[in-house]
């Protein structure tokens, strides 16, 4: 008796072996790190920066674009099937779940099994610890000091939010730059053509409570083209981030700290800080909510009108389903293993406070 072979089971196999590979491996970080995140994602990362990197619009448009064609041929084979009374429901369903084992498989193989990597942390030999009242109180006192100083550093400045031509004009060449720089300080691997690319519509992001995305399939960072300017150099910095092989937000968010706010060109210092002082903002806003009130009231006329401005521009595109992304998303971190969900942005405190306690010492 002949057995019919379908490609089908393949993918599904590949998608249940990688998904098997990931947890397997969860409890084995230093081997994640020196086979894969330092090994074979390298060479990933080089076939990425020698083709997608190069297209001139962001690589994103184009795996939709063949995803819609192809899902265009399926429903017109379903349908003639359906015509000729030829429909098998087995095989649209061995189909569908192959093109789900795929999808599996390519996303741990192209870069999720960065979340299995070794922490920065300790990396970094870093010991990181929930902050105190008083010592979240002291961070964002020391960043708002960093900001006043910084803000008037900025040729054509003024008390009005910051615009667009306050900053590099080649921002992405610029924030790369800064990037490598930083994790090359750390002993990390920097090269390549990474990518952090505005996506269009603008909203297509911020309707969904996200900023930014990092997509594995093409290699590339995107952000959303509706953040204010002022929001660009973090949210693209923390995007290449993940192109670099980390896959935690709050290291993500580290990253984009520390490459930022050591940029020699003064707005994108200020705007670093000013990223991570809001995190510092809403931390404290729930612990003391009269306090940082009066706190904010205090702040330089420019500063409020940058916040302001962020604020004003983020309330321009309204979640289509509200709370849905962070209840999906947070899910999803932690089926990844990130326990704390999305909370492990915040993480960025953290990680900064024992930064900054490590170069005391």
């Amino acid at each position: 008796m002949k057995v019919k072979f379908y490609s089908s089971y393949i993918w599904i196999l590949l998608g249940f072996a990688s998904a098997v590979v990931k947890m397997l491996t969860a409890n084995t970080p230093e081997m994640v790190e020196t086979y894969y995140s330092k090994g074979l994602y390298l060479g990933i990362r080089k076939v990425f920066d020698y083709s997608l990197s190069n297209f001139p619009f962001p690589s994103i448009y184009l795996f939709f674009g063949i995803f819609a064609l192809l899902l265009l041929f399926n429903i017109r084979d379903w349908y003639r099937n359906y015509r000729a009374k030829q429909l098998s429901f087995s095989r649209s369903l061995r189909k569908f779940v192959g093109f789900l084992g795929a999808l599996v498989f390519f996303f741990f193989s192209l870069w999720g099994y960065n979340y299995n990597r070794l922490p920065v942390e300790k990396h970094m030999s870093l010991e990181v610890r929930p902050l105190k009242l008083e010592e979240l109180k002291n961070e964002l006192e020391l960043e708002t000091k960093e900001l006043v100083q910084l803000r008037q550093l900025i040729k054509g400045v003024s008390d009005s939010a910051l615009t667009r031509e306050l900053f590099p004009e080649d921002l992405e060449i610029h924030l790369r730059e800064n990037l490598a720089k930083t994790l090359n300080t750390y002993d990390y691997p920097s090269s390549g053509n990474i990518r952090g690319r505005l996506l269009y519509p603008q909203g297509v992001f911020l309707r969904f409570s996200s900023a930014g995305l990092y997509f594995p399939y093409v290699g590339e960072g995107n952000i959303d083209a509706g953040l204010h300017p002022i929001q660009w150099p973090f949210v693209m910095s923390h995007e290449m981030s993940h192109a670099y092989g980390f896959a935690d937000e709050g290291t993500c968010n580290f990253w984009a700290y520390l490459s930022t706010t050591s940029s020699p060109h003064p707005a994108v210092a200020y705007v670093g800080h000013l990223s991570y002082w809001r995190t510092l903002a809403i931390q404290y806003l729930r612990y003391e909510p009269e306090a940082y009130g009066e706190f904010r009231r205090r702040l330089p006329d420019g500063i409020k009108a940058d916040l302001t401005a962020i604020n004003e521009q983020m309330q321009k595109f309204p979640d289509f389903i509200p709370d849905l992304q962070p209840k999906v998303y947070n899910a999803y971190l932690k089926a990844q293993g990130i326990k704390e969900g999305v909370l492990n942005y915040k993480r960025v405190v953290m990680l900064v406070h024992a930064w900054r306690q490590a170069r005391k010492s």
